[in-house]
């Protein structure tokens, strides 16, 4: 095990205030360590899946701590071994679904009961589980999950006030002097959301709808076959031009699939394509979260402060060395 993440196990496991807490730490970490994509506790061999299930879900122990402890791990690697400055911070932002059936009373399944907590289990583009808008960190080869919010259902923040509220919270060491690329999906190409980014004078690479309408009253669907990508236009209701490409995207039925994509940086259109497929590319990463990491945090029982914050700190334990 490399030293500065042996440091960080170590910190951790002393936040737990209890032995048996420890040990269990001890026996999820070695789950994870084991690279094998066990999304239950039962392959562990020194505790019950109950005594995990009673860790996540029950027992009290410093989770807010236990997230400082693990981004500020990740911050002192990258101050030890920066990145050149050439190389830019890319931010990528993506609205993903837990689907869950069935009822679940601490994750509060909607009910007519006027004592019950606010909903977490909602639908939401016909798709019904936990909804998270989630904030993922590349620089250069280093991929860090960094943080997510969760959609708590309409007359809450959307998931557009949500992906903005992380935006903020990226902390300023480090995209200090650098040049920033936030990548979302059509979902959040709105204006709020690409005001949010211009005012940190960050520059957007979002997905936009094909019937995205322009102040000339055509579609954007009309252009491919008569322009050029590359073409900067101005959408409807916003007043700064943006860059546009298009490119077809294969699905994994196999079939074809023209996307649109946007920026309010001027960039060719090669490399907007590029950026582009990347961002999608990201699909992956979080499919691969929700079916070997997140379930094993899904458990029959729930609490609702545990289950965010173990989240996040599974993530942060997950990514890519830093070293």
């Amino acid at each position: 095990m490399l030293q500065h993440a042996q440091g960080l196990v170590y910190s951790l496991i002393s936040l737990m205030p209890s032995v048996y807490q420890k040990a269990s730490l001890k026996a999820v970490l070695g789950l994870f360590l084991d690279a094998q994509g066990h999304a239950l506790p039962e392959p562990t061999q020194i505790k019950s899946a109950s005594s995990l299930s009673r860790f996540f879900n029950r027992y009290r122990w410093p989770t807010r701590q236990v997230i400082r402890t693990a981004r500020a791990a990740i911050l002192e690697q990258l101050a030890t071994h920066p990145v050149h400055k050439g190389v830019p911070v890319r931010l990528r932002i993506d609205l993903s679904t837990l689907k869950k059936t069935g009822k679940f009373w601490q994750l509060s399944t909607p009910t007519k009961d006027a004592d019950a907590p606010e909903p977490w289990v909602r639908m939401l583009n016909g798709k019904r589980g936990l909804h998270l808008v989630v904030l993922y960190i590349v620089m250069g080869h280093r991929r860090i999950p960094w943080s997510f919010r969760v959609w708590r259902g309409k007359g809450q923040p959307s998931p557009n006030q949500l992906a903005c509220k992380l935006l903020a919270s990226v902390p300023k060491a480090l995209v200090k002097g650098r040049t920033v690329i936030v990548q979302a999906d059509t979902e959040f190409g709105t204006i709020d959301f690409l005001g949010a980014v211009r005012q940190r004078n960050w520059r957007a690479v979002v997905g936009v709808k094909s019937s995205r309408l322009l102040q000339a009253g055509r579609k954007l669907k009309e252009l491919p076959g008569h322009a050029k990508r590359r073409l900067q236009v101005y959408l409807k209701d916003i007043d700064y031009p943006l860059t546009v490409a298009w490119f077809w995207l294969k699905r994994a039925d196999n079939k074809r699939e023209l996307r649109f994509v946007a920026s309010t940086h001027p960039y060719s259109g090669v490399y907007l394509v590029r950026l582009g497929r990347k961002r999608w590319a990201i699909e992956g990463f979080f499919q691969n979260r929700q079916a070997s990491v997140w379930p094993a945090l899904l458990w029959p029982k729930y609490q609702n402060r545990c289950l965010s914050l173990a989240g996040a700190l599974v993530d942060c334990l997950s990514a890519c060395p830093l070293g």
